[in-house]
């Protein structure tokens, strides 16, 4: 963490400068300083990208709300923030991995990231009509059904005489 910091601090990185709200109710102003912090979380967020899915991602993000107010409000040893933790461990036991980031002028940028868990597979990500896992006749199916609600609406619409483009 230490030769973080030195390699944050030299590059700019990891500054903020922020109007928060306290617990109490009022709005303060602080600078803070993190570089290596910062970019421990760039690297993180990079892993999380190959090996975490799109669903858990998601949460992750939701959950990181709740438990950075529980953290700023000085709920460290409540229930809640202990089975935020457990949960947060348990999506993260296969992210690992190696990340090269570049550093200038305030600026972490992803230079490249592996994993032994990455679910990035350039076979299927390619989208090609030779690979047996993923057909493009497979999307027809949640299509219609994501699309259902907007059609529903849609003959709702019509019914009422409501025009939908505005």
């Amino acid at each position: 963490m230490e030769k973080l910091n030195e390699l944050g601090g030299a590059n700019g990185i990891g500054i903020a400068d922020i109007v928060e709200d306290r617990l109490v109710g009022m709005k303060s102003r602080g600078v803070y300083e993190t570089p290596g912090g910062t970019i421990l979380y760039a690297a993180l967020q990079e892993l999380e990208y190959l090996c975490l899915d799109r669903d858990t991602q998601s949460f992750k993000r939701q959950a990181a709300i709740k438990f950075s107010e529980l953290v700023y409000d000085g709920k460290w040893y409540t229930p809640l923030r202990k089975a935020l933790s457990a949960m947060v461990d348990s999506m993260e036991e296969t992210v690992t991995g190696e990340v090269r980031l570049k550093l200038y002028k305030g600026n972490v940028t992803p230079a490249g990231a592996k994993s032994p868990y990455s679910l990035y597979n350039e076979d299927i990500a390619s989208f090609g009509d030779s690979h047996e896992l993923y057909s493009h006749k497979d999307s027809e199916g949640f299509i219609n059904l994501f699309g259902l609600p907007l059609k529903v609406r849609a003959m709702m619409n019509r019914a009422n005489g409501i025009d939908e483009i505005k």
